[in-house]
Formats: structure tokens, C-alpha cells, sequence
């Protein structure tokens, strides 16, 4: 049964799809929004957990703590509304696929969300403690940190948040595969750049100048990379 709300195969003209597009980001801006006042009712929880890896933060401006945390909320906003912008998104790409494929939409909305939150997870557990000891192993005998709470999350969500669209490339791809922009074939002539890509990658987000771990962080972008190809190869036929 097709999932999305419109019949299958009918052409959109322009006007009805700059209608459809307004009317997915009003709902998305929506849903974050009222996500985003969720969060915030429970923003001391969320930074408690979020700071608990440092020791003491400070804020040396007035407003500083408050903006912050307006942020945080706002990121924690995004995860949590993830599932409902994610079909937003999906949904509204949806025409460009075939019949059979417009049936997918709800396993490819739950994809999505899967490999957002794995990608930050994968991030918080890993990149994250790497790069805040990194950078706070330089602290000596006159040399103390004192990290602003600023500071610190502006860090943290640097790292951590784009971590959740990089896992999603699979997702990525298979829409462009889905659109018949790109196929197998050009997946795997490209695979040779995809990996200097991905290390060339790994080096600008590592906090650490250290091979293995730009190694280890590259290595998931290359399987997800050539899982999309095997996926599209051998289940979408393209």
C-alpha cells in the first residue's frame, strides 16, 4: 500500500510543489519548535549530562548561560524531533520515486532516524572524550583550563551533532539512486575518491593528530559508502 497521501504517479506542477514544500517546513518548523520547549523544560537535566565529562564550567558574561542553553535546547530539539523531520523531508522527495518505491517511506523515515542517532551516539562515546582530552592534556603546573560552559558545548555539539547527517549517506545515495542521478556503476568508479574523502575528512574533524583514530573514524563512512552501493546494486537495480 502506497504510504504517501497523494495518488500514485500524478504530476505536480511547479506552483504545487513550492505549495507542498511550504507546507513540510511549516510542519517541521512546528515540530521543532514544540520539541525544542520540551527540551527546555528539562534543560538542567540535559546539561548535567552533557558537562558531566568536565569538571567545573564557568560563563563570564551575563546573558552567556542563558544563550547556551537556549542552544542545547534547540540541538536536543533536533534529536528529538529527528523522526518527524525525517519524514517531512522523505515525504516530500517522495514524488520523485516509482510506485514500488513510494511504498517504502516508512522504512526509509525509520533508516534515517536510526543512522542519525547512531551517528551521534557513535560520536559521544568515541570522538567526543578523544578530542576534550586532547585539547585538556595540555594543561601543566602554571598552565590550568578553565573551560566556559560556552566553550565547552559549543565543542561539543561541533562534534557531536554532524556526526548524525554523516550517517546518513546511505540515505543520501539511495534517494539520488532513487531519482536516477546516480547508479552502481558511477558508485563504485567514484569509491577511489569516497576514500581519500572520507580520511581527508576524518583529519579535519579529529581533534587528535593520531592515524589510528582518524583510521577508525574514516572507516565507517567507507562500509556505509559501500553498503549504498551494494544496496542500490543489487535491491533497487540501478
Amino acid at each position: 500500500m502506497n504510504t504517501y497521501p497523494l495518488p500514485q504517479d500524478k504530476e505536480m506542477t511547479l506552483i504545487e510543489h513550492l505549495s507542498e514544500l511550504r507546507s513540510r517546513l511549516l510542519k517541521s518548523l512546528v515540530a521543532l519548535a514544540v520539541c525544542t520547549l520540551l527540551c527546555w523544560g528539562f534543560i538542567d537535566s540535559i546539561i548535567g549530562f552533557l558537562t558531566a565529562p568536565a569538571s567545573n564550567l564557568y560563563y563570564m558574561r551575563p546573558a552567556e548561560a542563558f544563550f547556551i542553553y537556549l542552544k542545547v535546547a534547540l540541538a536536543a530539539g533536533v534529536l528529538l524531533a529527528s523522526p518527524l523531520l525525517f519524514y517531512q523531508l522523505w515525504a516530500f522527495l517522495v514524488p520523485a520515486f516509482n510506485s514500488r518505491e513510494k511504498s517504502a517511506l516508512l522504512p526509509f523515515v525509520i533508516c534515517s532516524v536510526l543512522l542519525f542517532w547512531l551517528g551521534i551516539g557513535f560520536s559521544y562515546y568515541f570522538v567526543f572524550p578523544q578530542g576534550l582530552s586532547f585539547f585538556t592534556s595540555f594543561a601543566g603546573e602554571r598552565v590550568a583550563p578553565m573551560l566556559s560552559i560556552e566553550s565547552y558545548l559549543d565543542f561539543f555539539l561541533m562534534l557531536v551533532l554532524p556526526f548524525g547527517f554523516i550517517f546518513n549517506l546511505p540515505m543520501a545515495l539511495i534517494v539520488l539512486a532513487s531519482m536516477g542521478l546516480v547508479g552502481s556503476q558511477q558508485l563504485q568508479k567514484g569509491r577511489r575518491y569516497m576514500i581519500l574523502a572520507a580520511f581527508i575528512l576524518a583529519g579535519v574533524i579529529t581533534p587528535t593528530p593520531d592515524v589510528v583514530t582518524q583510521t577508525l573514524l574514516a572507516v565507517p563512512m567507507i562500509v556505509l559508502y559501500e553498503g549504498s552501493r551494494l544496496f542500490i546494486r543489487y535491491l533497487l537495480r540501478k
